[in-house]
Formats: C-alpha cells, sequence, structure tokens
C-alpha cells in the first residue's frame, strides 16, 4: 500500500461519524448516561414521595409522564431508574469482561489443555439455563444491586472469553509476537503489550453491546422480583408496578418499558457503529 493511499483510509473516529446508525446509539448512550449520572438533579420530584390525592394521574403539566398508584411521579422515577440500570449494568459489564478477557486471552495464547479447560467451563455455563444459575445465587445470598450485578456477570462472561480466545488465536500467529517471543519476552509481556492491545477494539466492542443486554437482563430480573428492591426504582419494577394498570393507567407501565427499549436499541446501534468502525474489512464502505 503506498503512502497516498494509506494517507486516504479514514480514521476509525471519522469512519464511525459517518454512521448515522452509530451515532443515534450514541447519542441515546450519552443522554442516558447523563440522566443516570445527574438523577437527583434532573427528576422533577422525589423518586419515593407518595400522594394518594394524585394517584393515576394522567400526564399533564404537573406530571410530564403521570403518576403511579401511590401517587409517585413516574417521570421522576424512569431518570432514576436509568441510575439504578446504569448503576448495575456498568458493574456486571466490568466483571464479565473482565474474567471473559482474561480467560479467554490465556486459552488463546497458551492452547493446549488451558484451552480445552477453559472452553468446557465456558460450554457449561452457556448450557446451564441463566435463569437456574439467578435462582441459585439470589436464594444463597440474597436480592440486591451487587448482587444483582454478580448474577449478570456469572451468565455473560462465557461469550466474552469465546471471542477474546478467537482475537487471541489469531494474534498469536503473528510475526510481531514471534519476534517478541524472540527477543526475551515473556508470557505476560505478550498477553499484555502484543495480544491484549491489539484486542482492546474488539473488547471495547463487546462492552458497549453487553451493556445493552445486561440492563435488558436487569429489566427481567426486577420484573421476577429479583432485581432492585421497592422503592428504589427500577425500570423492570416499573414495568411490573403497572401491570394491574394497564387498562386504565398505561402510562405506569408503557414509559419505563420504552426507556428499556430505546436503551437497549441505543447500545446495540452505537456496538454495530464501533464494530464496523473497527473492521478492517468495512474500511472502504464507510
Amino acid at each position: 500500500m503506498t503512502e497516498q493511499a494509506h494517507a486516504e483510509r479514514p480514521s476509525a473516529l471519522r469512519r464511525f461519524t459517518r454512521n448515522r446508525r452509530g451515532l443515534v446509539g450514541g447519542l441515546v448512550v450519552t443522554v442516558m448516561v447523563i440522566a443516570g449520572a445527574l438523577a437527583p438533579a434532573l427528576a422533577p420530584q422525589s423518586y419515593s414521595a407518595q400522594s394518594l390525592l394524585n394517584r393515576l394521574q394522567p400526564p399533564s403539566a404537573a406530571h410530564w409522564l403521570g403518576t403511579d398508584g401511590f401517587g409517585r411521579d413516574v417521570l421522576s422515577r424512569v431518570i432514576w431508574g436509568s441510575r439504578v440500570s446504569l448503576e448495575i449494568g456498568l458493574l456486571a459489564t466490568m466483571l464479565s469482561l473482565v474474567v471473559g478477557t482474561a480467560v479467554g486471552s490465556v486459552a488463546g495464547y497458551f492452547g493446549g489443555a488451558a484451552d480445552t479447560a477453559i472452553m468446557r467451563a465456558a460450554d457449561v455455563f452457556l448450557s446451564v439455563p441463566a435463569l437456574f444459575l439467578i435462582l441459585i445465587v439470589v436464594a444463597l445470598f440474597g436480592a440486591s444491586l451487587t448482587n444483582t450485578a454478580l448474577v449478570i456477570a456469572l451468565v455473560t462472561w462465557a461469550p466474552v472469553g469465546r471471542i477474546v480466545r478467537s482475537e487471541c488465536l489469531s494474534l498469536r500467529h503473528r510475526d510481531f509476537v514471534h519476534a517478541a517471543a524472540a527477543l526475551g519476552a515473556g508470557h505476560a509481556r505478550i498477553l499484555s503489550r502484543h495480544l491484549l492491545a491489539n484486542a482492546l477494539p474488539i473488547v471495547i466492542v463487546q462492552a458497549s453491546l453487553l451493556l445493552g443486554q445486561t440492563i435488558l437482563i436487569e429489566s427481567g430480573l426486577s420484573y421476577l422480583g429479583l432485581g432492585a428492591r421497592p422503592p428504589l426504582p427500577s425500570w423492570g419494577n416499573m414495568v411490573v408496578e403497572g401491570r394491574q394498570f394497564l387498562a386504565s393507567a398505561w402510562w405506569i407501565a408503557t414509559f419505563p418499558g420504552l426507556a428499556i427499549f430505546v436503551t437497549v436499541l441505543g447500545f446495540n446501534l452505537f456496538g454495530d457503529g464501533l464494530r464496523d468502525a473497527s473492521d478492517p474489512t468495512l474500511r472502504g464502505r464507510l
């Protein structure tokens, strides 16, 4: 490749800015992060303030998204729900990425017995129903935000490990890895400075996609009563609370349900945009 062709190749950031779906997803992600981080300042009322005189009020100027069966402001609870989802999603994603990246890189680099043992363990976690694992952990340790994040990480690390393993299997046969080994670099240095450093774009893309998945799982757990405990609002338990009022007060369950849909879709679009921007096979198309 000539220097001119190399200079004309757009950077990953420039390719991402050309991806409209990725930009829309990035905007949704940004709005969610801001809403979660500034929930105490953005929420017009306390998420737990009750008023039986104002219960089941439809959307109005006083309550933009209406009130629930206890007279609590739905908009305030949706905003606080984004904070809960973000906290659990970030913690679960971080734990899942740390475990999956560690075991996946070891399996892909060393191969042999280590690879076989790690991948068989991943197969076990992938074959056991996620709800079964969740019920076991909750029964043993109880339901809390931390335990919810641990449970989600428990059921999501295996796919991450497989993806990182696949990338490391490809990278370990590259010339720069052989050159580093010939110069006396140890296994730890090769793993950290050469394999994981080059696999970082894949890990970042996986993190963005996994965040949407963890938020969806957390909402499902809260719907089953295994996530955030009332009165702390979660989009999942808000949907549960509004289920009995679907015919008379549709807004209680509809708005948190829309928040789940838009947020997960936003993270998926953002992750797809990052993947397309970092994929060298798609550089000529963006």
